[in-house]
């Protein structure tokens, strides 16, 4: 008799062989699949039977998000379309505004005589990518010199300022924005109208209104716009709006931080403005460096001391009395009388000799020099009778 079980109840191998014989081929398979790919053909072909499946497992919940769907965005689009119609209420009533001011505008230049002074135009730009430099403020548009584009122009959205183009290419143009550290502009509060500059910071979150003194009327939201002065940006262009005003007794400006009313970074599409001012250029001013050296010569020259003018004015009027009253043997006092002072001598004599020996009245060198000087053999000098009628002193008998 055969014990054996009959064929539908035959376990064959255990189930701890047929274990490893899985566990090995899932691992043989991952690492082929991972390693060659074998597996890629397979995949698709699966997945590709199975995507009819998914599907229509999927219907019940793509039905419920329809519904979901559908119900929100009815209510957004009814939403965005009572905002839209107050908006352009709002935009009808300004532009009905500005077509009056610009009409009343033109009568007053018109009856003033006064030309248009200012023209602008536009070109559309878009972002391109950040500059490499993590530390500064830039961005590159994808516009250049090939379509127009000038390095110093303003650079717009629909907001307000974003910047100025700082470098141009043929066909790329760098943009420094508002925020940056180096970037500046000039502004004036729309409230009070002060003029004053706008800087960004160097952390470029913020911008800081510089040279506001400290008694000025700024406060917290008033609202910033270009002045126009400076030639570069056109007047009125929303800039910035004040949000903190700290005024501290020790300084004399006030500091005033401000934030851009447009968003600088979240910008995609540009435009670059052609800012043509009409306003004729300032007039040159003369070159004035001949004047001045004219006037440092004048300054270089030395002008003789007043004490020692004084001093000799008397003894000119005294040497032209004696030369013309005063008789020859009175010459040694009229000599005394001429001779400078001591302080004066080097002022009035350019080179100074040295001194020489004077002989004594009466003695027999005084006699020699007397005749020597005179050149008569028996010293007696010859001067007419009408010039010097009296013997001189040192002259012998």
């Amino acid at each position: 008799m055969d014990y054996s079980p009959p064929p539908l109840f035959k376990q064959g191998p255990s189930a701890l062989a047929r274990l490893i014989f899985f566990v090995l081929l899932a691992l043989a398979l991952l690492v082929s699949d991972a390693r060659f790919k074998t597996l890629e053909i397979a995949r698709g072909i699966l997945g590709a039977s199975l995507y009819p499946l998914q599907r229509a497992a999927l219907v019940p919940r793509d039905m419920f998000m329809g519904a979901a769907d559908l119900a929100v965005t009815s209510a957004t689009l009814r939403h965005e379309n009572e905002k839209l119609r107050a908006q352009n209420l709002q935009l009808a009533q300004q532009a009905h505004e500005a077509t009056q001011v610009g009409a009343e505008n033109t009568h007053l230049r018109s009856l003033l005589q006064l030309s248009q002074r200012t023209t602008t135009q536009a070109i559309p730009a878009e972002i391109q990518y950040d500059t490499r430099d993590p530390f500064t403020q830039k961005v590159v548009i994808g516009r250049g010199t090939q379509q127009g584009i000038r390095e110093g122009s303003p650079v717009v959205s629909e907001d307000g300022v974003i910047g100025q183009v700082t470098r141009v290419f043929p066909l790329q143009a760098e943009v420094t924005l508002l925020t940056d550290k180096d970037q500046a502009v000039p502004v004036q509060i729309v409230r009070t109208g002060l003029r004053s500059v706008i800087y960004g910071t160097p952390k470029g979150d913020s911008l800081d209104l510089r040279f506001v003194p400290i008694s000025a009327d700024v406060l917290a939201g008033d609202e910033l716009v270009t002045s126009g002065l400076d030639g570069i940006y056109p007047p009125g262009l929303p800039v910035a709006k004040v949000i903190r005003v700290d005024k501290q007794a020790d300084t004399a400006f006030a500091r005033v931080v401000c934030m851009p009313v447009a968003p600088v970074r979240g910008a995609r599409q540009l435009l670059v403005l052609h800012y043509q001012n009409d306003v004729p250029p300032r007039p040159e001013v003369p070159d004035a460096t001949a004047a001045e050296k004219d006037a440092k010569n004048k300054r270089n020259v030395k002008t003789p001391d007043k004490a020692a003018l004084a001093a000799a004015q008397p003894i000119s009027k005294a040497a032209k009395a004696l030369a013309g009253k005063q008789p020859a043997d009175k010459a040694p006092a009229a000599d005394k009388a001429l001779a400078p002072a001591p302080a004066l001598a080097p002022a009035l004599t350019p080179t100074k000799k040295p001194p020489q020996a004077v002989p004594a009245p009466g003695s027999t060198a005084a006699a020699a020099a007397t005749r020597a000087s005179s050149g008569h053999p028996s010293g007696h000098p010859s001067v007419p009778p009408a010039t010097n009628p009296q013997p001189s002193p040192g002259a012998a008998p």
